[in-house]
Formats: structure tokens, sequence, C-alpha cells
């Protein structure tokens, strides 16, 4: 099956039968319809594409807007992404695709863009310890030596050094859907999902 883009809500906690609770990340995903379907045929892999949310028309270019009214949508949709299909899975385009596809207990992963960070140092970056605290240490918190000494006397490739952080698309696997709302079109997800507030997440089994 396909999945759904959602936009993330924010984090809260609800509670169980027994009372115990249980943190969540509230998604907002779908309905989202049915752009283009492509075929093992035509296109050499079956997947369909979706798209979530509507354009501005002053922001839309002819080309978008050609392609959401080949689908039969007014607006062109502000994200689109596609997702695999399998064997024996028929879609249509221009179907709508809401939190029906998920029940509570699913299992799913949920892809995101991190925060971004900037540039941090190594300390931040990667969790050095750094040096010594005590008596006033210049430079508590650099990397320190970086490379061997007359053989091959360079920086090897891959050293942990300060940078830019965060930004980076990441995926969590085998998250558990907790709860649905199918009026209010919410999933929620438990434990934490990668980006920031009312940022765009992929969800699929």
């Amino acid at each position: 099956m396909p999945g759904l883009i959602g936009k993330k809500i924010g984090m809260t906690r609800i509670f169980d039968e027994e009372g115990i609770q249980i943190p969540v990340t509230v998604i907002e995903a779908g309905p989202c319809p049915v752009v283009k379907v492509r075929s093992q045929q035509q296109d050499g892999y079956g997947a369909v594409q979706l798209g979530y949310g509507d354009k501005k028309a002053n922001r839309t270019s002819r080309a978008e807007m050609g392609h959401a009214a080949t689908a039969g949508l007014e607006a062109a949709p502000q994200l689109m992404r596609e997702f695999r299909t399998h064997d024996g899975e028929v879609y249509e385009v221009g179907q709508q695709l809401t939190v029906s596809l998920f029940e509570a207990g699913d299992r799913v992963k949920v892809t995101g863009r991190t925060k971004g960070r900037g540039f941090q140092g190594v300390v931040k970056r990667y969790g050095f310890a750094g040096r010594p605290a005590s008596h006033g240490h210049p430079m508590s918190r650099n990397p320190g030596s970086l490379g061997p000494g007359t053989d091959p006397s360079r920086v090897i490739k891959g050293k942990k050094l300060p940078g830019r952080m965060g930004g980076d698309r990441s995926t969590i696997r085998n998250m558990q859907i907790v709860r649905v709302d199918g009026e209010r079109n919410l999933l929620f997800v438990k434990g934490g999902v990668p980006g920031a507030r009312n940022s765009y997440v992929l969800i699929s089994k």
C-alpha cells in the first residue's frame, strides 16, 4: 500500500486504558489526492504520485496547473511525492487517500527533514567530551589533534569536525500508531518524529 503526506502538528500525551501515559506526535495526514499513477508497463515501476495541500494560484506555474487539472484538481498541490505500490494494488487518478489507510497498532516508517542547527562544533554535533574544565583551559571545546604524523601526514577523510548540522532527510522505522482520528485527519504516532512543527512528513507502512 502507499502512504500519506502529512504535516507535523506537535507533541502531546495520551493515556491508555490502564492510565499509562504515552508520548505521541500528532500528524495531520491527508487527504491526499492521487495525481498520477505509474505502471510497470509504461514507466518500469509501479507507484502513485500523491499531493498534499493547495498552492496559491499566483504561485503556480502553468505546467503545474495543467498537471493538477489532468487529475481533476482545482488547485495544484503544495507538495507532491511518489509512493511505490505492489502487485495487485489498483488506484485511480483523482482518488482521495485518507487516514483510514491506517489503524491503531500499525507499524509505520516516518520520513522528515530534521531541524537545522546551523554551523556547530564537535561537542554539540558529535557529542565530544571536550577538554578538562578546571584551571581555565583555553580551548575546552576544540576537537583536538586532527591527523597522524609523518605517515600519512594528512587528515583522513570522514574525520568528525565542526560543520553544518541538521537539515537532513531522516527516516525512523517501526513506529507505532496509537490512535487514528478520521474526522480531523489526525494520526497519533508514539514517540518523536523528525522535523519542526508544521514541517512535512511522509508516512508509509
